[in-house]
């Protein structure tokens, strides 16, 4: 969940590298880092903080430099200070390395290190690297021999990059986390992740695990760990430049709620068509075999995967959902006529990616649904599906719920047709209402209901979210995004659950936000006068032209009519202002928030 930048060209690499950490910096933000050949060795300068404070502190003194390396960390092995920001150096200065990931045997070999007389300055795994390459380079080896001694010597997941003083070379790996190569003319990029160069260039290279790249202005190559040459393809990438921008908005996390328009219709454009829902990669009948789906997902795509399934199951496609933190361990049976479809926005997340690999070893048929091209889900499973969002830089996911739901939906009905036969019989409604859901989407930015609420409801001492159908699912992700970015406590329920527990802990103090899709609703207000008959004050998310709904609570978020199954997306949109304004006025990190990253490349 850290993030890498590195940077090897003909003009000075410090401002490239700083810019590109400060795109960088949704994958953690604990301490941040850069080492620059100045041409007299390797100049490192790190930080405890944001990238703010490192810049602060260079203020303008960095070592001119045509080649370096940054981090920004979030914390694993050893708090976030000053000398457990990457990057780290042997014990002579003269190898610098960043990493992101887990070494799972550093312990054994930093014991191993400092019996034959090396010196460790940090708490974190990464320090085993340098002091390996530097043992072997001592031995005689050239850095890249070096390099792959010390690749060869750890176990883990990991993305490393490393540099070596009196070289204008640039040395890489990965291994379970992403590892991307910038290519343009005169300078070469390497970063976890495509938005920290993209304003230099959109030609990229997705390294795999077990290549070990040697980079430098002009080239690269590109090896397997035992030396064979390894060719990769040179994509690019259709993301904007100023996707790592907040082009005027106060927040990323405000910038890309309010991209969900322009999101969706890039996820249905042409996938709709007069005789039904149409994907490039699948013939018709493409699915005719499938005999049950199982969905893993961790976290907000979890969310995304229990929507998906209640359209599955509203459908009589027998489907599941698993944590994807606990397939592994607790694995559900497949067959070759079980369809796993993993469900993750980057792509590269640890649990997600080892969840697929366990379900293709088991002999099921993979999917993945990702937001990235070239990422390791997209590579690995047998077949992936993209939800076309754009780059996301908020560590809270918005428009990539919205487009995960939207795909997830095209992808439930076409299961229906080819596996059934025939098209269901909420087929048509569904495909119009989509078709709709970007216009509708707007119609809900363009409302400012939210406001007027938040400063009644910001100081609850705990806020319950509550839904049936596919309202349980958004009920989830609103208290998800509530709790995420306000620090303030919030739970999602079914809404037929409160009675069975939750119900104990509903006072006046606890504002209830009930969600409505336009099914099951008579139950659902049932559920609200259980919580008012408390005390409870209750915010209703409903159909505008719901009347029952707003006179049976205290305040209505409208959204416009359509069809049940879609309304959760625009529910949802709702929901994503509420977080953002009570934590807007709570003065809190909105797209930094407190312990969390983006990516999650650890399990």
């Amino acid at each position: 969940m850290c993030g890498i930048i590195a940077k090897a060209g003909r003009d000075d690499a410090g401002d490239p590298l700083l810019d590109g950490l400060a795109n960088l910096e949704y994958r953690g933000y604990d301490s941040a880092g850069v080492a620059i050949q100045n041409g007299r060795g390797i100049a490192v300068w790190k930080r405890e903080g944001s990238i703010a404070d490192l810049t602060g502190a260079v203020d303008g003194s960095l070592p001119h430099g045509q080649v370096g390396i940054g981090h920004t960390r979030w914390s694993t092995h050893g708090a976030p200070t000053d000398a457990n920001a990457h990057p780290h150096t042997d014990c002579e200065g003269n190898v610098a390395v960043v990493h992101n990931g887990i070494i799972e045997n550093h312990a054994a070999l930093r014991e191993e290190l400092e019996a034959a007389g090396h010196t460790f300055e940090s708490e974190t795994d990464t320090e085993v690297v340098p002091h390996l390459v530097e043992d072997a380079i001592a031995a005689g080896d050239d850095p890249r021999e070096a390099f792959r001694y010390a690749i060869e010597r750890i176990e883990g997941s990991y993305a490393i990059v490393m540099l070596v003083a009196g070289e204008s070379t640039i040395y890489a790996t990965r291994n379970g986390s992403p590892l991307v190569l910038g290519v343009d003319d005169g300078r070469r990029f390497l970063a976890s992740d495509v938005p920290s160069f993209l304003e230099f260039t959109s030609r990229v290279v997705y390294l795999e695990d077990g290549d070990l790249a040697r980079v430098r202005a002009d080239n690269h190559d590109i090896t397997a760990l035992d030396g064979t040459p390894v060719e990769r393809e040179v994509d690019t990438v259709d993301w904007r430049p100023d996707a790592a921008e907040r082009d005027g908005h106060d927040h990323f996390m405000l910038k890309e709620i309010h991209e969900q328009p322009d999101a969706l219709e890039r996820a249905i454009n042409g996938r709709i068509t007069d005789e039904g829902i149409s994907f490039d990669a699948f013939d018709p009948g493409a699915f005719a075999d499938v005999r049950e789906v199982q969905l893993i997902a961790c976290g907000t795509s979890y969310h995304a995967s229990l929507y998906a399934r209640q359209l599955l199951a509203n459908r009589g496609v027998p489907a599941n959902v698993f944590s994807a933190g606990e397939y592994t361990t607790t694995p559900a049976p497949v067959c070759e006529n079980t369809l796993v479809v993993a469900v993750t926005q980057s792509g590269e997340t640890a649990d997600t990616l080892a969840s697929l690999r366990h379900a293709r070893e088991q002999g099921a048929r993979t999917l993945a649904v990702t937001n990235v091209v070239g990422s390791t889900a997209a590579r690995e499973a047998d077949d992936a599906l993209f939800i076309r969002a754009g780059p996301e830089i908020g560590v809270a996911a918005t428009k990539t719920f919205s487009s995960q739901v939207a795909v997830l939906s095209l992808l439930a009905e076409r299961l229906v047709e080819d596996v059934t036969g025939t098209q269901s019989p909420e087929c048509d409604a569904v495909l119009r209402a989509l078709e709709r859901l970007p216009g509708d989407v707007q119609r809900v930015l363009d409302w400012a209901g939210v406001s007027p609420l938040v400063d009644r409801y910001r100081d609850g001492a705990g806020h319950f979210f509550i839904g049936r159908g596919v309202a349980y699912p958004v009920a989830m992700e609103g208290a998800l995004k509530f709790k995420e970015i306000t620090y303030e406590h919030a739970e999602g329920f079914a809404a037929g659950e409160l009675k069975h527990g939750p119900l104990a802990l509903v006072t006046p103090e606890t504002p209830v936000i009930a969600v409505f899709s336009g099914r099951h609703d008579a139950k659902t207000l049932n559920n609200v006068q259980e919580v008012r008959a408390r005390g409870a004050p209750v915010i209703g998310v409903a159909s505008e032209e719901s009347t029952d709904v707003a006179e049976a609570v205290d305040d209505c978020l409208p959204i416009p009519e359509t069809h049940p199954d879609v309304a959760g997306v625009l529910a949802n949109v709702q929901l994503q202002l509420v977080a953002y304004n009570v934590a807007d006025r709570l003065g809190r990190s909105i797209d930094k928030p407190r312990n969390l990253a983006k990516s999650v490349t650890v399990e």
